[in-house]
């Protein structure tokens, strides 16, 4: 089979592999377009090492059809179509997916939607479970909100009841997220955050905050009582200078670290199980949807990654096979 690898100048170049074969409780995918993340870029820079025993091969998320049914796993699955979480090998024509990690591919969901959902979606459904309850009176802070897990969280924090306040960085990117539903959105480049927050009596009982370094402290400025900060990466720098733990404590603030590619099957499969339980109505509806920035041919990567790099997607960027 064909996969996109890197080759010694860390270029992405489509080679011949090995066709990938399933393990217990795992199904074989022909995939038809797979995400584009962050991740993936990181991992090309050598800087996010896949889990042991994981695919070396590129791509977290992929929309396919399921063409073989592993020893162990469920025959309901043979010839469906499905989206799937993958702990790698999504850049490839198939990939192997524990069958847990799966969902059936909504009737009213595109390939290119399909492949755009699993990571972003759990990301940020999986930080906004870190605080229970969490809905109706309850205020959500997402930086990067014209991200591909940024338009996640809005969509999952409104269908939810909560309000959304949204960080970004260009005046297109303001109004797509008021589009989505966000209730207010600051161009950091031209007010500091914390502060308009501040004075517009806004505080967040929830931050999805992919930037950390020193935007950690104006987090704890913004967050609400017993509110819960979810650091998912480091764009900011991985240290805070002089951190308020008065203001921890003040707040009684969880600051939570979380990365999904690194859990437990068992844990991927729970977070699926019940994403699907309270998604799937708003997935049927349309509400839960992936916003699609741009979709490359399979043989375009290069071009894709680099349409992330200069973060100049509003949503998902995806690959389609031909």
């Amino acid at each position: 089979m064909l996969t996109i690898d890197l080759n010694e100048n860390k270029q992405l170049v489509i080679t011949e592999s090995a066709k990938v074969q399933t393990k217990q409780g795992q199904l074989l995918i022909k995939v038809l377009a797979a995400g584009v993340n962050r991740a993936d870029l990181l991992q090309r820079q050598g800087n996010y090492p896949p889990p042991p025993g994981d695919s070396p091969t590129l791509g977290l998320e992929v929309c396919g059809e399921v063409v073989a049914v592993g020893e162990g796993a469920d025959g309901k699955w043979q010839g469906q179509q499905v989206m799937a979480l993958c702990a790698g090998g999504g850049y490839g024509e198939y990939v192997a997916v524990d069958q847990g990690h799966c969902l059936a591919l909504p009737p009213n969901f595109s390939a290119e939607q399909g492949a755009g959902f699993c990571e972003v979606f759990l990301t940020a459904f999986d930080a906004l479970r870190q605080y229970p309850g969490f809905g109706v009176d309850h205020t959500l802070l997402i930086h990067g909100g014209a991200s591909g897990v940024g338009t996640a969280a809005i969509k999952l924090a409104k269908y939810f009841g909560a309000k959304v306040v949204a960080t970004v960085g260009s005046e297109q990117k303001r109004q797509a997220c008021l589009a989505l539903g966000a209730d207010t959105v600051i161009n950091y480049r031209q007010s500091d955050w914390a502060d308009t927050m501040r004075a517009e009596g806004l505080s967040a009982d929830v931050v999805i905050d992919p930037v950390a370094g020193d935007y950690l402290n104006r987090d704890l400025k913004a967050l609400a009582q017993d509110g819960k900060i979810v650091i998912l990466a480091l764009l900011g720098g991985r240290y805070c200078e002089q951190l308020d733990v008065a203001r921890v404590l003040q707040k009684r603030a969880s600051i939570i670290g979380s990365t999904l590619r690194n859990r437990s099957s068992e844990y991927k499969s729970a977070l699926v199980k019940e994403l699907q339980h309270r998604c799937e109505a708003g997935m049927l509806s349309g509400e839960l949807t992936p916003v699609i920035d741009t979709v490359y041919p399979w043989e375009e990567v290069e071009q894709a990654h680099q349409r992330l790099a200069q973060n100049a997607n509003i949503g998902k960027v995806i690959l389609m096979h031909k």
